[in-house]
C-alpha cells in the first residue's frame, strides 16, 4: 500500500542520508539494537501503519522486519522536508 514511500525510505538507508532522534539511540540500546538492526529492518520491511501526528500534520511510517539476528523491531520514522528519513523511535518485538 505505501510501496512508493517504503522506496524512499530504503533509499535514504542506502545512501545513509538519515538521523536517528535522540529518543530512537536511547530506545535502541534499551533494547539492544544496533544502527546494522535498525536499517535491514527498513531494508527488508514492510510499513504497517501510517500515522499523522497531530501537532505537526506530518505522516509517520510504521515499519516492521526482522534484525540481523531474526529477531522482531520496528522502527517508526518519517520523510523530513530535508529529504532526509529521520528515524523517530524503535523498539524490539
Amino acid at each position: 500500500m505505501y510501496e512508493r514511500i517504503l522506496k524512499q525510505m530504503r533509499e535514504r538507508i542506502r545512501t545513509r542520508k538519515y538521523v536517528m532522534t535522540f529518543h530512537a539511540e536511547e530506545e535502541m540500546t534499551d533494547d539492544n539494537l544496533s544502527i546494522f538492526d535498525i536499517e535491514r529492518v527498513v531494508l527488508t520491511g514492510e510499513i504497517v501503519e501510517r500515522q499523522k501526528d497531530k501537532s505537526t500534520k506530518e505522516w509517520k511510517y510504521i515499519v516492521k522486519g526482522k534484525t540481523i539476528s531474526t529477531s522482531m523491531a520496528v522502527v517508526v520514522g518519517k520523510l523530513s522536508i530535508t529529504g532526509k528519513l529521520v528515524i523517530i523511535t524503535v523498539y524490539k518485538i
